[in-house]
């Protein structure tokens, strides 16, 4: 029963219990003569409650759709403060909640974007799944991971069946914390936790490891290259030092030894120059030092010194550059450098044939070349030739003395003028590799 009612029933009680009054005290006769005035004063009785409750119900009207408005999220929603008295008090006190109410909801949206764009950032994957088994909240490291295309909300049954993941969900919504464990997913090495909520659900931790385990076994299997390329070298000095100390051998073979561990020890500073070579390339502590230079001037500079090596193998040495190509901006060390150990390994693997350096202006830039006749290189060796220590084969390398550091170290320093570098093959007819010089480049200095 509203306000408005309850006051005009309350008026009309009070003519009523007039009228009996009346009739009780005076009688019949006093009652008709009371009649007329008495309804007149219902009337005006019915007219003043209904002022009365409309001065009432307005203002409790105004809070109701004020706070009405706030529950369905109008923030901008405010109570009239025109009122008096006791109402005029408690449409401040809503004024008041609602100014609060207002602060508190910027600040926890505030928050959330905060929250959110910090776990939309890290490269750690985050996954949230709500009490009723629906995921909430994934970010892209997450997705990337996981393989997971779906919009919110969606189950975790479009995961990767991987029982290590099941697992710690499952052991999460029972309440239990599960330590990092290393899985595969989707052919990556992952790290994941799954703990359970303060309120329900579950919150998935997941990193991924690959690349720190891919990391962790080139450096295993550096250390163990770099141990077998000096354990050859040393082992032979070793020997022929003992045989020199131990025998007394005739001044001929005396000079075969001291030659060879003289060899040897040129191998392993080769070896050791190379390295350091490639650690400042690998670190970025060398940047080129660009100039004019000119390319046909050093490819006859490399063939002269290489002349040699190769007639003894009855190779033909062609220097294919032409006068008109005219200078290009490189690092003249590095540019020798990287020539001269092309041309060093076409030697080493060409048995005969010819050998030719050449080179062309294209693509913005300039293409440099080494190719040979040599036996070639089977395609599954060839992507990985420019990594440190790869052989395709070692037992002959190692017999012509290369390191198996030059094609790594040209790789860098022709990705440190920013350029890139790429190798041709077919068996029993030769190899080309290719260099490409930018004509401009953010990374010459």
């Amino acid at each position: 029963m509203t306000i408005r009612t309850k006051l005009q029933l309350h008026s009309l009680g009070v003519v009523a219990a007039v009228l009996i009054a009346v009739a009780v005290l005076g009688g019949i006769d006093a009652l008709r003569a009371t009649t007329l005035p008495a309804l007149g004063a219902a009337i005006a009785a019915l007219a003043m409650s209904e002022l009365l409750a409309r001065a009432l119900v307005k203002p409790l009207h105004d809070l109701r759709d004020v706070s009405v408005a706030l529950v369905r999220g109008d923030l901008a929603a405010r109570p009239s403060l025109s009122a008096t008295g006791e109402f005029e008090e408690l449409a401040t006190a809503v004024h008041r909640l609602s100014e609060h109410l207002v602060s508190r909801i910027m600040a926890l949206r505030a928050e959330d974007a905060l929250l959110g764009a910090l776990i939309e950032s890290i490269d750690e994957g985050v996954v949230a799944i709500d009490t009723r088994g629906l995921v909430v909240r994934i970010n892209p490291a997450a997705r990337e991971i996981l393989g997971v295309t779906r919009s919110l909300s969606f189950s975790p049954d479009h995961f990767p069946r991987v029982r290590e993941l099941q697992r710690a969900v499952d052991a999460a919504f029972r309440g239990i914390v599960t330590d990092p464990v290393e899985t595969t997913i989707g052919g990556k090495v992952v790290s994941l936790t799954a703990r359970p909520l303060p309120r329900g659900g579950v919150l998935i931790a997941l990193f991924d490891l690959t690349a720190m385990r891919k990391l962790e076994t080139v450096r295993r299997d550096f250390v163990a290259n770099v141990s077998h390329e000096l354990r050859t070298p040393l082992t032979v000095i070793g020997g022929f030092a003992e045989t020199l100390l131990d025998d007394d051998p005739p001044p001929e073979l005396r000079r075969q030894f001291a030659a060879t561990i003289k060899a040897q020890s040129h191998r392993m500073q080769r070896i050791v120059d190379d390295l350091l070579d490639l650690s400042r390339l690998e670190s970025g502590r060398w940047q080129p030092k660009t100039s004019s230079v000119d390319l046909r001037a050093i490819a006859i500079e490399i063939a002269t010194t290489s002349a040699p090596a190769a007639a003894e193998k009855e190779i033909e040495l062609r220097v294919d550059v032409p006068e008109t190509l005219g200078p290009m901006e490189a690092d003249a060390t590095a540019l020798r450098q990287i020539v001269a150990n092309l041309v060093d390994n076409a030697v080493r693997y060409t048995s005969s044939g010819r050998i030719v350096i050449s080179a062309t202006n294209h693509d913005a830039g300039r293409w440099v070349r080494v190719s040979d006749t040599g036996q070639g290189i089977a395609p599954e060796h060839l992507p990985r030739i420019f990594e440190r220590f790869y052989r395709v084969d070692k037992g002959r390398s190692r017999e012509s003395g290369g390191t198996g550091l030059g094609l790594a170290i040209v790789k860098h320093l022709v990705e440190a003028h920013g350029g890139r570098v790429m190798a041709e093959s077919t068996l029993g007819k030769g190899t080309t590799i290719s260099v490409f010089f930018p004509d401009r480049s953010e990374n010459m200095s």
